[in-house]
């Protein structure tokens, strides 16, 4: 029964956490994504931020930091393999989250930085739906595969939890 509990928690929290339009992910990983940018790009040019309007002067460009630069869903989805995963004690779930969640933190802070210094230039628009639509998504799969060679996971998101589902509903009752 108490793993039954532990399964119908996971998911709560994985359903209040998606609420709001990722709000909590927007929260916390904006201003953990807007001013290390702003202090690394000051680092090689002329900075001047703007939190509360989204927006870093790098030399003469205007860097808009939106919601889709932190890449709120991307966090999400990283949340949810690590919650989907059953058999994951307290501790160990919430390395896993935090070894996902800065890996990512810094993948999309350099993408960020280099989009900054090819703004402008042909190919930058090119580049952008590159990161966007294909690296992001290979990125977040790099991360889980390697969290779970490193932190030696053995259970597989959700399907795990399906199995142990069916395997309790076509028990013969005692």
């Amino acid at each position: 029964m108490k793993k039954i509990y532990g399964l119908l928690l996971r998911y709560v929290l994985i359903l209040f956490a998606g609420l709001g339009n990722l709000f909590v992910f927007y929260k916390i990983f904006y201003p953990l994504t807007f001013w290390p940018v702003s202090f690394l790009l000051s680092l090689i040019g002329e900075v001047s931020s703007f939190y509360s309007l989204n927006l870093i002067m790098f030399n003469t460009i205007a860097v808009n930091i939106v919601n889709a630069c932190v890449a709120g869903a991307a966090y999400y989805l990283l949340f949810i393999l690590v919650m989907s995963t059953p058999d994951l004690r307290i501790k160990k779930r919430i390395l896993v989250i935090l070894y996902c969640f800065a890996v990512f933190l810094v993948f999309n802070i350099i993408r960020i930085i280099i989009m900054t210094l090819i703004s402008g230039g042909i190919y930058f628009e090119s580049v952008h739906m590159f990161f966007w639509y294909f690296i992001s998504i290979v990125f977040v799969i790099l991360i889980w595969f390697s969290a779970v060679k490193l932190f030696k996971i053995k259970s597989i998101p959700v399907y795990s939890d399906v199995k142990f589902i069916l395997k309790q509903v076509n028990q013969p009752k005692k």
